[in-house]
């Protein structure tokens, strides 16, 4: 079949609203007079893989930068057609260095992610929204979320990058408590659930802990995730001491409830992790690996009632939006 090359170059545009300038498919129809709303009211998104290393590695999210927040719905709709474990939405304030920052699942709306919190700061940095010694701050449904890019993984928020060398993204985020009553009935089900016996077993406002007795129980479990839907919980992470040197504890995360089977890596699950190792390990800077097929390092520091975590960002994926917000 022949190509007429010349009809090909121009059906692709540059387009005019997009931050990023690439060069997007238009049909030939679609330069018609009156028939280009679907790119004057394009949105930009990336797709970020964080906690990681490498591309293909770490937790991928997806980051929408909006100019004010559309119907829930409407965000629904866009994280369930991303389907990732969780889709960030940004929205600027009056302030240079301050966001709005909203998080969902392919299912519902959460109250805290970090490694989507850790994507959306490293999108504003890339796309040079704010300068690279600024601290972006995040207005959400857990509080104002202080964001840095630092030159090592431990750095203080009040230490900026430098120009040179690796660059991590650190997050201000605060504590959260565990406590050890846990009902008779969910340790029933759990143990049902995860088929392996439990050291420990925790909760927090939001999950479940579980206490594994060696890193090697928490890589080899294969848990039945229609029993762990049925636990009332945002849901459960299995955790356990390192097993290899530099790395303090390993865990796993698992959520069906929140139409997550396994996330992979967890930054919000850390909030809670640090400071039981830290207390159980007498530690305040930690290493946590969490144990999924993609794999992550989630570097932590607890400071009283907060905790600061830092990992990598690579984006992976960046393009347009073409349904308009409602």
């Amino acid at each position: 079949m022949a190509i007429d090359t010349y009809e090909l170059k121009r059906s692709f545009t540059r387009c005019p609203h997009s931050l990023t300038g690439q060069w997007v498919w238009l049909p030939p129809d679609s330069k018609q007079k009156g028939s280009d709303k679907r790119v004057t009211d394009s949105l930009p998104i990336w797709q970020v893989d964080a906690f990681a290393n490498a591309p293909f590695t770490g937790n991928p999210a997806a980051v929408c930068l909006l100019p004010q927040y559309p119907s829930d719905q409407w965000m629904q709709n866009v994280a369930a057609e991303m389907n990732l474990a969780e889709t960030a939405f940004v929205v600027p304030t009056d302030d240079a260095e301050v966001f709005h920052l909203r998080w969902f699942t392919p299912a519902i709306e959460v109250d805290l992610c970090g490694h989507a919190t850790i994507a959306a700061a490293h999108v504003l940095f890339q796309q040079n929204k704010v300068g690279t010694d600024a601290v972006i701050r995040f207005q959400t449904r857990s509080g104002e979320l202080a964001c840095r890019a630092v030159s090592n993984p431990t750095a203080s928020l009040d230490q900026s990058s430098s120009n040179s060398g690796e660059v991590w993204i650190a997050v201000d985020f605060p504590v959260t408590a565990s406590i050890n009553r846990v009902e008779d009935s969910v340790c029933a089900q759990l143990q049902a659930a995860l088929g392996v016996p439990a050291i420990e077993v925790r909760k927090t406002i939001y999950d479940i802990m579980v206490v594994l007795r060696d890193a090697a129980s928490i890589r080899s479990l294969t848990p039945n995730l229609h029993l762990l839907a049925q636990i009332d919980t945002r849901g459960v992470m299995v955790t356990a001491p390192g097993d290899i040197e530099g790395v303090d504890f390993v865990s796993r995360f698992f959520a069906p409830q929140s139409g997550i089977d396994e996330d992979p890596v967890t930054g919000s699950a850390h909030c809670c992790l640090a400071p039981y190792w830290g207390q159980r390990l007498g530690k305040s800077v930690l290493a946590g690996y969490q144990a999924s097929p993609r794999g992550g390092t989630v570097y932590c520091e607890v400071v009283g009632d907060r905790v600061k975590l830092s990992g990598h960002a690579v984006t992976v994926m960046s393009g347009q939006l073409l349904v308009a917000p409602e």
